[in-house]
């Protein structure tokens, strides 16, 4: 059985190599810029810009350690007028795959959600990953195919922020 807790400012040294071996797995290597000071200072601020919850399991015997984890942070639906968690990654060791790791980190996520005042617990999964879909489907999780995520970085986010600055004079 997999064990859940709230991750803290130390185990950044762990998201970091988790979010490393995901990186590995979406066929992105070298596209992590995060470090492990960030992480650190991020989960050590007065607001965090997310939270993790970190699985503990014994895969070989020899007992438990880290083998997944679940990073996340809030979101909220105009539609219902409520919040939501909004899965960022979700990663568990290969060695721990099939052993309900995965299963007890969305759990885990889905009580929190619920405890919260929530409605929704939502993230995106990449078209090619079949494994991921189909434990996810094998759950009751729903693909939402009318939807198609956009992002905006670089340079493209820096050019519309000037629009903001140039039209509107920024925010106040």
């Amino acid at each position: 059985m997999a064990t859940i807790r709230t991750a803290t400012p130390d185990d950044a040294a762990t998201i970091l190599g988790f979010i490393v071996d995901l990186a590995v797995y979406e066929r992105e290597p070298d596209a992590v810029q995060t470090t492990e000071e960030g992480l650190r200072a991020q989960l050590a601020s007065t607001r965090p810009p997310f939270e993790c919850l970190i699985a503990g399991h014994d895969v070989d015997g020899s007992g438990p350690r880290d083998v997944g984890m679940a990073l996340f942070f809030p979101t909220y639906s105009t539609w219902t007028g409520l919040p939501g968690i909004r899965l960022e990654d979700l990663w568990v060791d290969p060695a721990a795959r099939g052993s309900g790791v995965g299963t007890a980190l969305l759990a885990a996520l889905a009580r929190l959600t619920l405890d919260r005042g929530g409605a929704r617990l939502e993230w995106d999964v990449l078209d090619w990953n079949a494994p991921s879909i189909a434990f996810y489907e094998s759950l009751g999780a729903m693909a939402k195919d009318e939807w198609i995520t956009y992002r905006l970085a670089d340079d493209a986010l820096a050019t519309m922020a000037a629009q903001a600055d140039a039209t509107a004079g920024g925010v106040s």
